[in-house]
């Protein structure tokens, strides 16, 4: 995510009417920047936001309180995205998982893992937004 591309997503989520939103979302990547635009544009759109700059602080973090759905990068120097998606889904199979990656495609071994597979740079931030919405509704079956 560019920082003109979060700017103006920060732009479009205070311009449309705000929903008050009590979900936590964990954010996980270690590249400091991206983490700190993507926590910026989440803590925007009304979320509480817990930030780890690795696979391993994730899952401390994902164990020290209620987590709602989980925003991860692929890749990682200590854990790749999936490693830390698949301890997610040991702890807690209800969370919904969005993967980013530079991989154009969803791997084969990221089935049943991540809920949504967002290549970086191709789609918008407000893209990533609407996409966790749709996660955090609940379903009405």
């Amino acid at each position: 995510m560019t920082l003109t591309g979060m700017v103006g997503a920060e732009s479009a989520v205070l311009t449309r009417e705000m929903v008050p939103k009590t979900a936590t979302i964990l954010c996980v990547d270690d590249e400091q920047t991206a983490l700190q635009l993507r926590q910026s544009l989440l803590e925007s759109a009304g979320y509480k936001v817990l930030a780890a700059r690795s696979g391993r602080q994730g899952i401390k973090l994902f164990n020290s309180e209620p987590v709602h759905a989980a925003i991860v990068d692929y890749w990682m120097s200590d854990m790749n995205g999936l490693q830390v998606a698949r301890q997610i889904r040991s702890l807690n199979r209800s969370v919904p998982i969005i993967i980013l990656s530079a991989y154009g495609e969803l791997l084969d071994e990221s089935l049943g893992l991540a809920d949504v597979w967002i290549r970086k740079g191709e789609e918008s931030p407000e893209y990533l937004l609407e996409r966790l919405e749709q996660l955090l509704k609940p379903s009405s079956a």
